[in-house]
């Protein structure tokens, strides 16, 4: 049924005084409950033809044929029906979405969704709860309290532990590394930066990372003003994960220079590489040092699921700080994130009290705000409902079954590409990344780093295979990503066929150049 038809046959059906209210026929409201199944119906049509008909990660439109197609797009000329905008939806976006759900799909970290998570976002999009307090969200706030708290149990933490879900790790990291500065100037400083700003000192305030730790530690010191001075890189070992006994001599070097070590944030899974920071050490000498240790285990988290692989994560309940990313790990949709602390007093620093929204006057206890844990969202999506989906009925093993397989397949990839002489490997992973080139077979003047950016470009334009890359130590390699337990070696065989296939085509084009 078409728009017009069901706005006049609901219409009809309601007595006169009443008929103003047809005038609102698109917002969601007792009287909109049929159109509302359509147009659910309609959308769930899209998704099953989006299944159906996708059999390439990606189409291979080139970003200005895409772009030419919103020239005609004009916002002040609404469509007539659901049926002109599903089709002109599905002409700029669906049919051109990349297919994460694909084993052909082995690029960065999207992870296949379950089908329960997908069930709660569409009850999330529609009653549209905020979980900034207890009256915008009831049952949503206490929800959201016991997957914190099924998260804290699985990292090994106590009761004393609290967190909250947030918009992704970038910002979990950043309330890590503004906890751990708010705590260190309050402890051993007796300064409050809430109220009274930064210390004098605060330009020589110092946190260490890995040098392959995210990009956000960066981001996330430049925000909060202590610049990306602050953070300290460390190197790492021959599996690019940071060594120990370099972080000891950083921090005394930074403090033989005068400067203010705070804070190590160790990697539980790396991007680049997928592998885990020595946790148990890095917290002994965070613990000689009196250093907050945030870990991020945007990546890693996955690893709490797994009785075989648990171990990698021993020391993490050390931690001061955790970042944890049910999207990527948990198989969960966009977004779905937490921010974890093992001592809830900690969350005391952020804490705001607005009249109207979380008065300082009010029982907590009694009435509870998970506004008071959050740092830069008071309204915040109910997100925390998809993973209670999942777990209610999927469970812990389910879920840990698909990781131990993801990192079996993984080191089964790795062994392969290792024996193979068409390329090289740089290392094995703890979790999915392996980071790899193709080797010229032939001529030894062949540009290895043009031809690895040439069969990587040349696999997404034809939409066959989507890969990711990136430069260790100047050098351009490509990158596998592997978070579907859908693929298998067979899998990982075909894509490496293919990507010989284009690096021996690129080889033989250059030699026939090379002699004419």
């Amino acid at each position: 049924m078409e728009k017009q038809t069901l706005i006049s046959a609901v219409a009809t059906e309601l007595p006169e005084h009443e008929m103003e209210d047809t005038a609102c026929n698109e917002l969601f409201y007792e009287r909109t409950e049929t159109e509302y199944r359509l147009a659910i119906r309609a959308a769930a049509e899209q998704v099953s033809g989006f299944l159906k008909n996708t059999k390439k990660p990606f189409s291979g439109i080139k970003p200005a044929a895409l772009l030419a197609e919103f020239d005609n797009i004009r916002f002040d000329d609404p469509l007539p029906d659901y049926k002109s905008l599903f089709e002109e939806v599905n002409a700029l976006y669906i049919k051109h979405a990349t297919a994460f759900h694909l084993p052909q799909y082995i690029a960065h970290l999207n992870c296949p969704v379950v089908i329960p998570a997908l069930a709660a976002e569409v009850i999330i999009s529609a009653i549209n709860s905020s979980q900034d307090t207890y009256d915008q969200s009831a049952g949503g706030t206490f929800m959201e309290r016991r997957l914190i708290d099924w998260t804290g149990q699985q990292i090994g933490y106590d009761s004393q532990c609290d967190g909250v879900f947030t918009g992704g790790g970038s910002q979990s990291n950043m309330m890590g590394l503004l906890l751990a500065r708010d705590h260190y100037a309050l402890t051993y400083l007796d300064h409050n930066i809430k109220l009274q700003g930064h210390p004098a000192n605060a330009n020589r305030f110092r946190i260490f990372v890995s040098e392959k730790a995210h990009f956000s530690n960066q981001k996330n010191a430049s925000l909060m003003g202590l610049g990306e001075q602050a953070i300290v890189k460390v190197a790492t070992d021959d599996r690019f994960r940071m060594d120990a006994t370099l972080l000891e001599q950083a921090i005394h070097h930074e403090i033989e220079n005068g400067n203010i070590p705070i804070a190590i944030v160790a990697t539980a899974g790396t991007t680049d590489f997928g592998n885990i920071d020595p946790l148990q050490d890095i917290t002994r000498i965070a613990g000689q040092f009196n250093l907050w240790v945030h870990v991020d285990a945007a990546y890693g988290c996955g690893l709490l699921l797994s009785e075989k692989y648990r171990y990698l994560l021993n020391g993490i309940e050390l931690a001061d700080s955790i970042t944890i990313d049910y999207h990527k790990s948990f198989f969960q949709p966009i977004s779905s994130s937490a921010f974890l602390v093992k001592n809830k007093l900690h969350l005391n620093i952020i804490r705001h009290h607005a009249d109207y929204l979380n008065p300082k006057e009010q029982d907590y206890d009694e009435l509870p705000a998970q506004i008071n844990k959050s740092i830069t969202q008071s309204t915040r999506r109910f997100d925390a409902l998809k993973l209670w989906f999942t777990l209610r009925l999927l469970g812990k093993q389910k879920l840990g079954w698909y990781t131990d397989r993801i990192i079996d397949t993984t080191e089964e990839a790795a062994c392969m590409i290792e024996a193979s002489a068409h390329f090289e490997l740089l290392s094995h992973s703890d979790l999915g990344v392996l980071v790899f080139r193709y080797l010229p077979q032939q001529a030894s003047a062949i540009d290895t780093c043009a031809m690895n950016q040439h069969i990587k470009q040349t696999m997404f334009f034809n939409g066959e295979v989507l890969v990711a890359s990136t430069r260790v130590n100047g050098r351009f390699y490509l990158k596998f990503t592997i978070l579907n337990p859908l693929t298998t070696i067979q899998h990982i065989q075909n894509i490496l066929t293919i990507i010989k296939k284009h690096g021996k085509d690129y080889e033989q084009r250059h030699l026939v150049a090379a002699k004419s």
